[in-house]
Formats: structure tokens, sequence, C-alpha cells
């Protein structure tokens, strides 16, 4: 006998897929499905981080205050404190694998007091962050675009509107991969992309370029920024490997697409930093072997020093053209995992009416099937509207950008300070609550009662440092991260002009402003934190089916 059609809400209590019991537990419905797999979160991880990339896109920034060596210490320091800041926050996944993140962790940790006032603050910070990195992954790109023109054709003049357009149609290709495409498949060969770019641009520059002395490497300083001490200039340089080490979070805000997140999550950011750090490391070490001409380097009229390093290293425009169209391939593909995490956190704030217009951000498309009689039937499930709004940011940033370039560079600063400060603070309530040993040892038998995940319950998850060194290792991230937000603030050289400022704390301040005053005066009637959009009391008596 056919069994009695029951309303849709009560099927999906009966059937709880084992990889949203975290989900169910912390009072939101599974509505979206989990494509990811352990490997293709590694590659939306080292997609957003690129890092090896990154040290060549953005070598000038450390190697004017650091020179050789700075570059090489300063860049160990910034991979050993991300790597202890990311293995805490790894912690903090698994306890609560959620898209919403730092903003989620902070609502369950905080001090009631200010629970709900930090945890809306840093939604935002974290949502215009992501923001902010999509359109400097779609600037970059325009930009290196523009560089290999100039590289191919030293007559070519870049148009700020040219970049504009260039901007533009890599944001649509960004949006345009994220909803046609299946995205975990994209990821995959973006990974494969980034290990065979790395020595597909490693071994042909360390062959043919001329090399220079390891003394130098590794113990010449340099302070072209014209700070008062090495020291100085040494700590602002640092800033470079920051951001090419940012961004290892974009697991988290993809938690809910991810199989077995509580473990998958810590494990992609932890490999991705370690995978990412290791090729960023060998790619430094082998440009700064292979620097030839430094004055024609930092003097490249491409606007990228690491397209003159390739053209003195093969002495072939149509070889140096190849290896730099790598990089910039490589960068337009990471685009689509900025447009899709910074979508997906965008979504997740919504969700819990932290945003305006939230009950369309929060939305996600309708399933194909709906039905429980066709539970294995596939689903077209996508924050369509969050993507949408994404890309529309974007473009807007990029029309400020046609009208100045400093004034873009205000916006997208927001980056680094906007995501640190979130990192920081969700690492600093875990250190709170570790050090009053108020969190329980992980049971498993607490999933399979679906025991709530709140502030009143909280409980490791299956990932988890053994003690003294998680305490150590997330004291450790917490120095490391309050220092690097201090030095983020400062520009590359004392007594700046307009268009060498750092406009950072303009942002984070404009940012601040504005999510106090409207939480204050709006966001406050809406937005009590985290929301529970199912009752628990529904799955406690049913059966969770392997």
């Amino acid at each position: 006998m056919a069994s009695p059609q029951v309303p849709n809400e009560r099927c999906r209590s009966k059937f709880i897929r084992p990889d949203d019991i975290g989900l169910v537990r912390l009072g939101h419905k599974p509505v979206l499905k989990r494509t990811f797999g352990f490997f293709s979160t590694l590659g939306l991880t080292c997609g957003v981080m690129l890092t090896w990339e990154g040290v060549l896109l953005l070598f000038n920034i450390n190697f004017t205050n650091g020179g050789y060596a700075g570059s090489v210490y300063g860049y160990l320091l910034v991979w050993f404190g991300t790597a202890a800041s990311f293995a805490t926050m790894g912690e903090l996944a698994s306890m609560a694998p959620t898209a919403g993140g730092q903003y989620h962790w902070i609502a369950i940790l905080a001090p009631e007091k200010w629970r709900n006032f930090l945890s809306y603050l840093i939604g935002w910070l974290t949502m215009i962050g992501w923001q902010a990195i999509s359109a400097s992954g779609c600037f970059l790109s325009a930009s290196l675009v523009q560089g290999l023109m100039v590289l191919n054709d030293p007559t070519y003049s870049p148009k700020p509107w040219r970049n504009t357009l260039l901007y533009i149609a890599t944001v649509f290709f960004a949006v345009l991969v994220n909803i046609v495409f299946s995205l975990p498949k994209v990821e995959l060969l973006v990974l494969v992309l980034h290990v065979c770019g790395f020595l597909a641009i490693l071994i042909p520059l360390v062959y043919y370029a001329p090399h220079g002395s390891a003394s130098d490497v590794f113990t010449l300083f340099l302070n072209e920024g014209h700070w008062p001490t090495e020291g100085l200039s040494f700590m602002v340089g640092i800033v470079g490997p920051v951001f090419n080490l940012l961004g290892a979070d974009g697991a988290v805000h993809m938690s809910e697409e991810i199989g077995n997140p509580a473990k998958n999550v810590p494990r992609a950011m932890l490999f991705g930093i370690i995978l990412n750090g290791s090729l960023g490391f060998g790619m430094l070490l082998a440009v700064l072997f292979c620097l030839g001409n430094l004055d024609a380097v930092l003097g490249t009229t491409t606007g990228f020093p690491f397209m003159e390093i390739f053209l003195q290293a093969v002495r072939s425009i149509r070889a140096a053209l190849a290896m730099a169209s790598f990089i910039a391939v490589l960068n337009i593909c990471a685009t689509i995992s900025f447009v899709a995490t910074a979508s997906r956190m965008t979504w997740s704030f919504a969700r819990d009416h932290g945003t305006p217009g939230w009950k369309w951000l929060g939305r996600v498309t309708p399933g194909l099937s709906n039905s429980c009689t066709q539970p294995t039937k596939p689903k077209v499930d996508l924050p369509l509207w969050s993507i949408g709004i994404t890309a529309i940011v974007a473009i807007l940033l990029g029309l400020v950008g046609l009208g100045s370039t400093v004034a873009f560079n205000v916006v997208v600063s927001l980056s680094i300070n906007g995501l640190y400060t979130s990192y920081l603070l969700g690492n600093s309530v875990l250190l709170y609550r570790r050090l009053k040993g108020s969190i329980k040892p992980y049971s498993p038998s607490a999933d399979q009662a679906l025991d709530p995940i709140n502030a009143q319950h909280l409980a490791w998850g299956p990932w988890k440092i053994p003690e003294p060194f998680g305490t150590i290792i997330n004291i450790i991230g917490c120095i490391y991260m309050f220092v690097i937000l201090i030095f983020s603030f400062w520009p590359i050289a004392p007594n700046p002009t307009p268009a060498t400022m750092n406009f950072s704390s303009l942002m984070v301040g404009a940012v601040t402003i504005f999510s106090v005053v409207y939480y204050f005066t709006r966001g406050h009637k809406f937005y009590t934190g985290p929301r529970q959009e199912i009752s628990l009391q529904d799955y406690q008596s049913t059966a969770i089916p392997a």
C-alpha cells in the first residue's frame, strides 16, 4: 500500500542526511545540495588563496619594504601565523559547520551581553570583505590582460575605460560559470591547473634565468620605503604575503554544499595552507634568485614586475607571453571562487535577516523536486539573488575605478582588514571559552540525538587540536592577527600622497559606522542572531538513515 502523503516540512524531518546533521543542530534547514567533496573543496581553497600566483602579482609590495631577505622571512612569518590562525578556525568550523562562519561562531561563543551586536558587526565586515575580494580579483584580471598587451606591444597605452570593460567581462564570466556549470568540477580543474601551472612556470624560469647570490637572497634587507628603521620597514612589507595567503575561510562559507563538512572543511583549509604555502615559498625563492636587472624589473611598463622577470629569463616575448598568460588565466579562474564565496556569505547573512533586502537575498532557487516520493531527483539550488547582488556590487566598484584608481583601491583595501578582524574576533571568543573550560568534549552520540549547537550547549566537533597545543596555537594565532591588523593600516612609505595612502582605516571606519547606525536604527528589529528555522522537536524521535 502506498504511503500517505505528508507535508513537505515533515517529510524533510524524516530524511536527514548524515552530512546535514550539524546544520540541523544549528537550527537551519538544509536547502543547498552537497556536491563538494574534499578535493573539490581543496581546489576552491587553493583557487581563492592563489598564493604562488600572488607572490608574482604582488612581488613589489614586500620587496620594497624588506628586500630579498625581508621577503623570505616575512613570508615564513605570515605562513606560520596563518597556519596557526586557521588551525583554530578549523576547530570552529568543525564545531559549527555553517556558511555564516565567523558571525555565527561569535553569536555562539561571545558573552551574552555583546553577542548579537558583535555578531552583526562581524557579519557586515566579513560580507563586505568578501565583496571587496571579488572586486579586487576582477580588477587584477583586467589589469593583467592589459599588462599582457603592453608586453606584446610596448607602444600600447592602457586606458581606464578598457580596463573597466575587461573588468565587467570578468565579472560576467565568473557569474556565468557559477550559475551554469558544475562548480565542484570547475574547482577540481582549477586545482589541477594551479599545481601544473606552478611547474610550467618554475621549470623554465629556474633553468633559463641568470641566478643571483644566495647571500643576497637570505641576508640582504632593503628599506626602499625609507622608514626610520629596517624592522619597521619589514613589518610594513609583510602585508604582501598576508594578501597572498588570505581567504582560506572560503571553504567555511561553502560548508553547506560540502559533504561531511565538520571534517572536510578544516582539512581543506589546513591542507590548502600547507600546499599553497609550499608552492608560494618555492616560487618566491625562484623569483628572488632569478631577478636579473632589478631596475628594469621594478620599472616595467607592464605594471607587473614578474612579466619583466619572465622576459629576461627566457629572452623571448612569445615565451614570456605564454608564461604570463598562465598567470592571467589562473587569476580569472580565481574570480569564480571569489564570487561563489562572497555570494554564499551574503546569502547566509541575509538568511539571518542581517542585510537590507534579506527577504530576497536570503532566497534559494526552488528545487526541481520538492516531493517526498522523489528524494533522489537532482535539485537546482543556488542563491541566485545573492550571486546577482555580488555581481552588481563588483560592477559598481569597477565603475568607481573608471573615475579614480585611488578611489577603487580605497574600497578593495577593506579585504585584509575586514576579514582579519573577523578572524581575530572569532579566534578570541574561542580562546575565551577555552580558558573558561565551558566547551564539552566531542560526542558522536550528540549527533544522533540531535542535541542543539548554541550558546547553552557548547561542544567540540570531531576536528580538535589536543591540549595544551590547542590553547597555545590559539594564543599564537590571536597575537599574530592582532599585529597584522595594526600594520595592515600603514602606507608603504612615510609622508604618503593621496595616490600612495592606505585608506583601509577609512573603509573599515565607514563600514563599522554604517553597520552600527543601521543596527540601532533598524537592524536590531530583524537581526537577533542566527535564526532557528526549524524545531529540533520534529527530529528527536526519528531515525537517521545512513
